[in-house]
């Protein structure tokens, strides 16, 4: 589907990134873990990147991406908009998607790669699933942390929702994991891994990274699905 909206809100979610809400065409169907590109002029030329949503299938309203602002021309664009200015917009597409089919699952997330796994938390608290989720968030200081306050509102709503945070350059203030994520902190935090089917997203090396620390402790390929967010 393809679409032209107005930026209906615009949220701050850190020092450096920030949310795009648009009004959700009748029509647009999409599954939790799922992307859309988005297409934006300025000076006579447009520019088109893809964006994991963050919103949920359940939110009718309103669809939303959240982008990590790196100073690059097409960042400085999303910087820039204010509500009310248009963007092309086209999806759905991908397929690391979560529609309740697997009883226990493991979201591992480097940084703005958490996109995709809040649309999956969101969906199933949502419909208020039964499936047991261990998200684990790796980020490099306390300010990185995005939708700390949404994740928090939805363990208490879903019993089945587990978070685990790890921050790479923490501030001496930081009490809690310091590690990247490791296959010592993956059998430590979820010791039934094996019984699990694994959501990968972040930046290519830690993509990478993680599939090869998968392959490791004999996860195959039939039970991971992954992102990478080229350019991020």
């Amino acid at each position: 589907m393809e679409f032209e909206e107005p930026v209906t809100e615009i949220i701050k979610r850190a020092y450096n990134v920030k949310s795009f809400r648009f009004r959700r065409p009748d029509g647009f169907v999409y599954k939790a873990g799922q992307y859309i590109t988005v297409a934006l002029n300025a000076n006579g030329k447009k520019m088109s990147k893809a964006f994991s949503l963050s919103s949920s299938p359940t939110e009718k309203d309103h669809i939303e991406f959240t982008k990590k602002l790196t100073g690059h021309e097409f960042s400085n664009m999303l910087d820039y908009m204010e509500t009310g200015d248009v963007a092309d917009i086209k999806g759905p597409f991908g397929k690391m998607t979560f529609e309740g089919e697997y009883e226990k699952i493991a979201l591992l997330s480097g940084g703005i790669g958490i996109t995709p796994m809040i649309s999956i938390c969101k969906c199933c608290t949502d419909m208020k699933l039964s499936t047991d989720i261990m998200l684990i968030c790796s980020d490099k200081t306390e300010q990185d942390m995005i939708f700390v306050e949404e994740l928090e509102e939805m363990k208490v709503k879903n019993p089945g929702l587990k978070v685990f945070n790890t921050l790479t350059r923490a501030s001496e203030e930081w009490t809690g994991c310091r590690e990247r994520i490791c296959e010592n902190l993956l059998l430590r935090e979820v010791p039934d891994y094996a019984e699990r089917v694994f959501y990968v997203c972040g930046p290519p090396p830690m993509v990478d990274s993680m599939m090869e620390m998968l392959h490791n402790i004999q996860i195959s390929d039939s039970k991971i699905n992954k992102e990478s967010l080229i350019g991020y």
